[in-house]
C-alpha cells in the first residue's frame, strides 16, 4: 500500500496526539487526588521519607515504606498507572509510629509519590520515580 505526503503526515501527527495525550490526563488525576485529600491546601516539599527502589525488576510487587513524623495520615499515588490512587494510612493517637510498608503494583516506570497530612493540619509531599522492567498492570 502506497501512502501520499500528506496521508503520511496525518497519520504521523495523528499517533503522536494520541500518544501525548494520555500523559496529562493521568499527571491530572494525580492532581486532583492531591487536592482531594489535602482539600486544595498547600503542600510544603519534603517532610515525608519515601523508600522504593531505584530499578524495579517487576512491576507486579514494588516494595515501598513511607514514613511521616507527626503525620495523620499517608496518601501514596503512582502517577502512572491506570488509576494513580494506591493507598492512604491512617495513623490515630496511639499510633506507635507514623509509617507504613507494603508492596504495590506499578504499570511501568513513574514517579510515586506521598503526600502526608501532618497533625497540625499542613501537609507535606515527597516522590521518587522508579523504573520497572516488567510492567504490572497488563504490560
Amino acid at each position: 500500500m502506497d501512502f501520499t505526503r500528506r496521508e503520511t503526515l496525518v497519520i504521523g501527527g495523528a499517533t503522536a496526539v494520541a500518544v501525548t495525550l494520555p500523559m496529562p490526563a493521568m499527571a491530572s488525576a494525580v492532581d486532583e487526588k492531591i487536592n482531594e485529600f489535602t482539600g486544595g491546601a498547600d503542600v510544603a516539599e519534603g517532610g515525608v521519607e519515601l523508600d522504593a527502589p531505584e530499578i524495579a525488576e517487576n512491576g507486579n510487587t514494588v516494595p515501598i515504606e513511607v514514613s511521616a513524623e507527626g503525620a495523620s495520615a499517608i496518601m501514596v499515588l503512582a502517577a502512572g498507572n491506570p488509576t494513580p490512587g494506591v493507598a492512604t494510612f491512617n495513623f490515630g493517637p496511639l499510633a506507635g509510629a507514623q509509617r507504613a510498608k507494603t508492596r504495590i503494583r506499578l504499570a511501568g516506570t513513574q514517579d510515586v509519590v506521598a503526600v502526608a497530612k501532618m497533625a497540625d493540619g499542613s501537609f507535606a509531599k515527597t516522590q521518587k520515580t522508579v523504573k520497572v522492567t516488567i510492567g504490572g498492570c497488563g504490560g
